[in-house]
């Protein structure tokens, strides 16, 4: 499955829209302007919360919780090295590995690559495209992707 996750240039706050590969709307993300830590709300079109995204206050390493209906189902952390990014992604027990600054990255399932990552260039905005095994949960997926764009956009700051 492909989809594309769009910023939003001149907006309040975080604010995502993801398109399947046919250009349709298919979620939309929602950050928290006034709060500690990294929150967003993953939306389905209806406004209904799908999942929720919120960032570990006093943790030494980046760490990010994901909840579906008030059940915590991952943590993602990112991994002490020294010379690359690497995260883990506990729950489903996947890890992230790839080139963060040039937004090209993906996650495994042990060996098996179960999503790719790339940044679409020359687009108004940050876009990216997101190709994600018919097999994996796309919310959890996709949860880990806005959490990686987080960590990213918070090095950037």
């Amino acid at each position: 499955m492909k989809f594309y996750i769009k910023q939003k240039v001149f907006s309040w706050g975080d604010k995502f829209s993801i398109y399947d590969a046919n250009g349709n709307e298919r979620y939309f993300v929602q950050g928290e302007v006034f709060s500690f830590g990294k929150k967003l709300h993953l939306l389905d079109l209806g406004g209904n919360e799908i999942a929720f995204i919120s960032q570990k206050l006093f943790s030494f390493l980046p760490t990010y919780k994901i909840c579906r209906y008030g059940n915590e189902i991952a943590e993602v952390v990112r991994n002490f090295t020294f010379f690359k990014q690497e995260y883990s992604v506990n729950g489903p027990n996947w890890y992230v590995q790839g080139d963060f600054f040039s937004h090209e990255f993906a996650l495994y399932d042990n060996e098996r690559q179960i999503a790719s990552v790339s940044k679409e260039w020359f687009t108004w905005g940050d876009a990216y495209l997101i190709d994600i095994d018919d097999e994996i949960d796309l919310i959890t997926a996709l949860s880990v992707v806005l959490v990686i764009d987080a960590v990213m956009s918070q090095d950037d700051d």
